[in-house]
């Protein structure tokens, strides 16, 4: 019998759901053992399920193309089986707010992909390279939720992450003021070409709700842990514009930062190549082993080229270089589907489980 954690993946049907099973499929610590969907999927067999709406690169797992899906409202039937839950859910925030709050109380935890819980105060919003810390208000939200073993965390929005790693490496230069403008790709709605074809040779400026959360997300995860809650970080102004571009995997971030120190562009570059966090010392499976690289060429990071760097756990960071108004301007890459959305919320797991708060049930 197999010692692997059981998941469930909630929403297991949508692209993020997919990339959940894709990236878990002989995972070392984790086992898909249920998937569970909206009540018109359950019943049916994952494979019936997709159907034609697989859009991983690789075919969809043997080890869970015979899953009969579960509907994801019947909570107690999901949590029953399973160690944890993966929730890529689509339904409103309002209702994601409740499901997953009513999986936690299963004392199920519950790792999100999606943005409802994200300024709940006393549920994390983890990098794992970047917060581990705010782990430590998981206990405060369980005297809430009157649990034992269950939670919620949560993982950030995905267009951070091209460029809060680099501003996080470099907080001893005291930023305070950026500029950022993300070209996020078309995965990150959700859709690829066939289902945007308006989208192929288009540019489209605006994205719902993507700069508020560009702007101040990054704020939440410098916080600080005070009564039980996490208080936003207020040392540094973030104003950002979000721009949809015909690629389907990568976002790209342009951002201009004013320090109150003097760094020299040295300084920076070895703060970017010598940043590492706990899950680099755990050794998580799913961890890049250099989180942050810096690109020396003046045509990259490129999406082509660079964007699965570290199996597309990794950020990419390049053109780093003076500016006539802000103090250094620079360039960042990161994969929207992977350290962005699943992959990030699978190594958040990874962390939990590593810091004793997912176990067995």
């Amino acid at each position: 019998m197999s010692e692997k954690l059981k998941v469930a993946v909630l929403g297991g049907t949508g692209m993020v759901g997919q990339r959940f099973i894709s990236i878990l499929n002989n995972h070392p610590w984790f086992e898909v053992t249920t998937v569970a969907a909206s009540p018109r999927s359950a019943g049916q067999t994952y494979e019936e399920a997709v159907g034609g709406r697989w859009k991983m690169d690789e075919p969809i797992p043997d080890s869970v193309k015979n899953l009969v899906i579960k509907d994801v409202t019947d909570v107690a039937g999901v949590s029953a089986d399973v160690d944890f839950v993966l929730s890529a859910v689509n339904m409103s925030k309002d209702e994601i707010k409740h499901i997953e709050e009513e999986y936690a109380k299963t004392e199920t935890p519950v790792v999100s992909n999606n943005s409802a819980h994200r300024w709940t105060p006393d549920v994390p919003m983890i990098i794992p390279e970047i917060n581990p810390q705010h782990m430590d208000v998981i206990e405060f939200q369980k005297k809430r939720l009157g649990t034992t073993n269950g939670f919620i965390a949560v993982k950030p929005n995905c267009s951070i992450q091209s460029y809060t790693p680099a501003l996080t490496a470099w907080k001893e230069y005291e930023p305070y003021e950026v500029v950022a403008t993300t070209y996020q790709a078309i995965s990150g709605a959700g859709k690829n070409f066939e289902e945007w074809p308006e989208m192929v040779g288009n540019v489209i400026p605006f994205i719902s709700g993507e700069e508020e959360k560009s702007e101040k997300e990054p704020l939440r995860i410098w916080g600080k842990i005070e009564n039980g809650v996490i208080v936003p970080a207020d040392d540094v102004k973030i104003t950002c514009q979000c721009i949809r571009i015909p690629v389907l995997y990568g976002h790209t971030a342009a951002a201009f930062v004013k320090f109150k120190k003097n760094p020299t562009k040295e300084e920076l570059v070895e703060k970017l190549e010598k940043f590492s966090g706990l899950p680099q010392q755990l050794g998580l499976p799913s961890a890049p082993k250099q989180f942050i690289q810096y690109m020396q060429e003046d045509n990259r990071p490129q999406i082509t080229l660079d964007v699965n760097y570290e199996n597309g756990m990794g950020v990419s960071i390049g053109r780093l270089r003076e500016d006539t108004v802000y103090d250094w301007k620079f360039v960042g890459l990161s994969h929207n589907t992977l350290r962005g959305a699943a992959g990030g919320a699978v190594e958040c797991a990874e962390l939990l489980k590593a810091s004793g708060f997912i176990n067995a049930k």
